[in-house]
């Protein structure tokens, strides 16, 4: 892919540890060797002369050159393929970007759960939604692990602690303890969804970001639609325990097919190099924060600062925000709906929910075609560079499509209509809102300066968790009162308010951009008054990599 603004891996590298981790070596220096502490570089005197002392960016962000064999852009195919499957396997038993698997088998046995432990039905949702607010904690720890662990080690070690919970959920006895095994399972469950998008990076090209953040958000939504089909079965031949079961089972097998995976994350590969020689590393300090004051700052009231006074966190975050809670409680109501008005059995709900699948391969689809037919155009009108509001093209074909959706489903979903009908606007309702999360974070990549890209993502992925949490809380009492159709509608209203935002960034997100004083040349001012040295540095580096 030609350069944007800001690099892809540069982002990605910080938002679940740092994005320069170089070493204060000279320019005459080997880049790959470690530095010793005990004959470390003469530190720049000015600010001129760091800029001359600046040494070549390898690997476009990464601290390994391009010609180094550990570098996993270097890797053989089959093991960079081996990491992806691995890291993909993670998150789709989790639940990738949005939530997956764990997150949705669940609803296939709520009336289980129901029946259970005498709860109503409101209650019994939380189960669910707990599981996203454990999630949501994620975005706010695991840069701070990851920087000091590497990836290897966070997916090795959480990835058990949420399979434990989900063992806990199964033998429950209580609602409340079933509640807390969801709470903590969505808690350690979710660094595998942090981790993924900085593993890819790692291993691919930037010039297949689109592609493989397309994939990406395939596993998520066909992880979703596979836990109510497979879910739907289970719950009619083995009870609602069960799937809390197969989660546990496919985990097992997943953890043992991953591993043997390597670490990825260049700042630990450096690492471990120079521990297997006896050498000591000087590297910068993490952007991520080293103190918790500083870690604080980055991944909590910073964000909270861009979701009250940055248009663009604003925005994105209440629109993708909204995807989420619609499509999540779609996994609560769509049973009810389909039950109610056609009869349906709990294993015919989750055959209907194979149209997410559908949905997911026609927005992959398009969004791969949008970006492949962009970088054709930029090549021929744009010296190759492509300007950070083309990644708003899928959402803004998306918005509309969630929209008619909506409305599609709300005023078709009724014994004279056939059940057709509604599960087709269920396909065209994921295609949108699939083709709207991969431009909104997408965008969010590429809008900011490296750390206030952390915090911008860091504010929307916690928003959107949240809002998906809440939304189910309240989705079967909006249809007692209003009726399924005007329930639906009143979403469909709110679809309409937010869908001309993705048009609105494409024709004015450049300038938004600019007034912003976390668009990079304000960062980089305001930085430079705390660090000048470290951030000067990362400025210039990922001013290079755009060259």
């Amino acid at each position: 892919m030609p350069p944007v603004h800001n690099s892809f891996q540069d982002i990605c590298d910080q938002s679940d540890a740092t994005v320069m981790d170089v070493g204060l070596v000279a320019p005459s220096m080997d880049l790959n060797a470690p530095v010793s502490q005990s004959n470390p570089p003469e530190a720049p005197s000015t600010s001129d002369d760091m800029m001359k002392a600046m040494p070549a960016t390898p690997a476009g962000g990464h601290l390994l050159s391009l010609t180094d064999p550990d570098n996993p852009q270097n890797w053989p195919f089959n093991k960079k393929v081996y990491v992806s499957s691995v890291t993909f396997s993670f998150a789709w038993v989790v639940f990738v970007i949005p939530p997956a698997f764990g997150a949705t088998a669940y609803t296939a046995g709520i009336a289980g759960v129901v029946q259970r432990f005498g709860v109503k039905m409101q209650v019994a949702i939380l189960g669910f939604s707990l599981y996203f607010i454990g999630i949501a904690f994620a975005p706010l720890i695991t840069p701070h692990l990851s920087e000091r662990y590497g990836r290897q080690a966070v997916y090795l070690a959480s990835f058990p602690m949420f399979s434990l919970f989900v063992l806990g959920s199964s033998f429950s006895h209580s609602f409340g303890a079933l509640a807390v095994c969801r709470f903590f399972a969505g808690f350690f469950g979710g660094p595998s969804l942090v981790l993924i998008e900085g593993t890819f990076a790692d291993v691919w090209s930037a010039q297949l970001t689109v592609a493989y953040y397309s994939f990406l958000t395939l596993a998520s939504f066909t992880g979703a639609a596979a836990g109510p089909l497979i879910g739907g079965f289970l719950v009619a031949y083995g009870g609602w325990r069960w799937t809390q079961w197969i989660v546990l089972i496919i985990g097992l097998a997943v953890y043992l097919f991953g591993i043997a995976q390597p670490d990825t994350y260049p700042r630990e590969i450096q690492r471990r190099r120079a521990k297997r020689s006896k050498q000591t590393l000087n590297l910068l300090k993490a952007e991520s924060g080293v103190t918790l004051r500083e870690m604080a700052t980055v991944t909590f009231f910073t964000p909270l600062k861009m979701l009250v006074s940055e248009p663009i966190v604003i925005g994105l975050s209440l629109y993708v925000g909204f995807i989420f809670g619609v499509t999540f409680q779609w996994f609560i109501s769509i049973p009810a709906v389909l039950g109610l008005t056609y009869n349906f059995t709990v294993q015919q709900v989750g055959i209907a929910f194979s149209a997410a699948i559908v949905g997911s391969l026609l927005s992959l689809t398009m969004s791969v075609l949008m970006d492949v037919g962009v970088l054709h155009w930029c090549k021929k009108n744009h010296d190759g560079t492509i300007p950070e509001e083309y990644r708003m093209l899928p959402a803004m074909v998306g918005g509309p499509l969630v929209t008619a959706a909506l409305f599609w489903i709300a005023w078709t979903a009724k014994p004279s209509v056939h059940f057709l009908s509604p599960i087709f606007g269920t396909a065209l309702y994921i295609w949108g809102a699939m083709s709207v999360i991969i431009s909104s974070i997408s965008y969010l990549f590429d809008a900011y300066s490296p750390r206030a890209t952390l915090s911008a993502l860091t504010a929307a992925a916690s928003f959107r968790l949240i809002i998906a949490a809440i939304i189910p809380i309240f989705i079967i009492p909006m249809i007692t009162n209003l009726t399924g159709a005007w329930a639906v509608s009143t979403f469909g209203f709110i679809s309409a308010a937010l869908a001309p935002f993705p048009w609105i960034l494409y024709l004015f997100g450049a300038r938004l951009r600019a007034n912003s004083g976390y668009n990079p040349r304000g960062m980089e001012t305001m930085m430079m008054k705390d660090d000048m040295g470290h951030d000067k540095e990362m400025h210039m580096q990922r001013a290079d990599h755009s060259v």
